[in-house]
């Protein structure tokens, strides 16, 4: 079937199909309001750091009691404030090899990750904590002498239902 259309109209058919075309089938921005609900949902995913502590043979016991004696109530001052959501601690049951060892793990969950990696300075809650600053920080230089060594490891859950 062919419609006539008179040459003074022609002009206009064009652009009038086009718009009728936009507005019958409209061209979303669906990838990018995909990603953007992903980064969303990301942003507001707590985020998992462990914290292991290998204590110089010995010294396990003294590095916990530093631990929670000096650091422990700045992570607590984190949770009233909303950037942390929990604190958990392990120690090992048993005697692992040399290399594998730690003494000393916390589990930190933070609101997100970009909380998790902001740079926080904690210095105003340390102050109020610990009015005796000299004696903290040589606390907290002696906990940081007994240990061998210490790393963080940022964990993701891992769904095993997943195909």
């Amino acid at each position: 079937m062919q419609i006539a259309i008179s040459s003074c109209l022609r002009w206009l058919a064009v652009p009038m199909l086009i718009t009728a075309a936009v507005l019958a089938f409209p061209i979303t921005n669906a990838p990018q309001a995909q990603t953007n609900a992903a980064q969303q949902t990301a942003a507001d995913k707590p985020y998992v750091i462990e914290y292991y502590y290998k204590a110089k043979w010995g010294h396990a016991e003294e590095f916990i009691d530093l631990f929670k004696k000096n650091h422990y109530p700045v992570l607590k001052k984190q949770i009233e404030l909303g950037r942390i959501l929990k604190v958990f601690a392990q120690v090992p049951r048993y005697h692992t090899t040399e290399d594998g060892r730690w003494d000393f793990r916390t589990t930190i969950v933070f609101k997100n990750a970009q909380i998790a990696n902001d740079n926080f300075d904690s210095t105003p809650i340390l102050k109020q904590l610990f009015p005796d600053q000299d004696g903290y920080k040589k606390e907290e230089q002696h906990r940081f002498e007994i240990l061998d060594a210490h790393w963080d490891l940022p964990i993701k859950d891992f769904d095993l239902d997943a195909h």
